[in-house]
């Protein structure tokens, strides 16, 4: 598919399922390099993302079967390389790194590519592993990192970072000693990775804080769990039911994990009703404006913030919304003004004066979250909308 077409101008009426997190899926996959055995992971959702990360184990070894509901093995691992060719596909891969060197004893990975969303370095994974009593060197484009055993150690992130909390996590469960994570990422997708390594016999405590604490264990074993419901994918269809002025049921997702989002909607306006498995999302005809400052988790997600910027295209009055956790994440902004509505962009900050109605238009997705919020303008905008440039969604 090269394009999409969206007639809008239709309010959205029904009831929609959630899938399995991708976020949590792909550490979660990854973790099996930590064991040797078969491990059963379900609610996997059918993404290029997910098949990259499993065409990526395959080459190193894993067993692979299944679809939502995944068995992997890895009880020999062929090869501690992961290429260039897989990595810049998805900056995710970068995940392989801390379980490949804490089981093998070395790994060499190539930087990530992924989404153009600013400047994501590896360079504080690099040095947590250092801290942890690895050789790590960069040379030809890989991370090269090898060390005889990791030894526990106490590391401080300088800013809260994902992937970097989880390659870490996992490289610790088989480090010697103990390992303390100060100012940890505190993402629901983190607690789930907790919970699966838990399960696998490591000892791990403090997830969902800022500060995590991992007492190396000599092996872990195999371990059968569910992924949690993607809290962006929810997040997204409850701002599909405003922007449309709809009314939609959100099941399977956990309310729990999006009280940042679900304020800001009821502040413009929207009804909402937490219950019976999932959340009831009523749109306002009127939607009054609201100013946005994305932040790590349990602030609100930048994964959202795209979203919200085509939401308050139509608002009442004016918003702000203030970008703190990426560069560069207003690239959407351009694309929506194609569309009629008025952002002016000055660095991390965005200006928008709701107008009244977005006309359909020609439009490009720069990365999968402005794919998202050039859907929901479409969905809203009068006429016909076509979206080039889908492979991001």
């Amino acid at each position: 598919m090269d394009k999409m077409v969206i007639y809008g101008g239709e309010k959205l009426l029904g009831d929609v399922r959630i899938s399995g997190a991708k976020n949590a899926a792909l550490p979660i996959i990854v973790s099996s390099l930590l064991t040797d055995g078969w491990n059963t992971f379900h609610n996997i959702p059918d993404l290029a993302d997910i098949r990259t990360i499993k065409k990526l184990l395959r080459g190193l070894g894993a067993e692979i079967e299944g679809e939502s509901s995944v068995r992997i093995r890895t009880g020999e691992i062929a090869s501690c390389e992961a290429s260039y060719d897989l990595v810049r596909k998805m900056r995710a891969s970068i995940l392989v790194l801390g379980p490949l060197l804490a089981r093998m004893g070395r790994a060499r990975v190539s930087l990530p590519g992924g989404c153009a969303i600013g400047d994501r370095p590896v360079n504080l994974h690099i040095k947590a592993l250092a801290d942890l009593g690895a050789e790590v060197e960069l040379r030809d484009g890989y991370v090269e990192a090898k060390a005889s055993r990791l030894k526990g150690a106490s590391i401080y992130f300088d800013i809260p970072t994902v992937t970097g909390t989880e390659n870490i996590m996992m490289a610790a469960c088989l480090a010697k000693g103990t390992t303390l994570l100060k100012n940890a990422a505190r993402e629901p997708e983190v607690v789930n990775l907790v919970e699966v390594l838990n399960g696998m016999g490591a000892k791990i405590s403090g997830a969902g804080t800022d500060m995590i604490i991992i007492e190396g264990v000599d092996s872990l074993h195999p371990v059968e769990t569910t992924v949690i419901p993607d809290r962006i994918e929810a997040g997204t269809f409850m701002i599909a039911a405003g922007i449309t002025g709809g009314n939609v049921k959100v099941s399977g997702c956990d309310p729990s994990h999006l009280d940042a989002l679900i304020n800001k909607l009821r502040d413009t306006g929207m009804e909402i009703t937490i219950g019976d498995g999932g959340i009831r999302v009523k749109g306002n005809k009127e939607i009054t404006n609201v100013d946005i400052k994305t932040l790590p988790y349990p602030g609100f997600p930048t994964d959202l913030q795209a979203q919200m910027m085509a939401f308050m295209s139509v608002g009442m009055g004016s918003s702000v919304i203030t970008e703190t956790v990426f560069e560069k994440r207003f690239m959407h902004a351009s694309e929506l003004k194609r569309m009629g509505a008025d952002i002016q962009i000055k660095g991390n900050i965005a200006l928008i004066r709701g107008v009244l109605k977005l006309k359909g238009a020609q439009v490009m997705a720069t990365d999968l979250r402005a794919s998202a919020s050039l859907i929901l303008a479409g969905l809203a905008a009068e006429g016909k909308t076509e979206l080039s440039r889908v492979y991001h969604i």
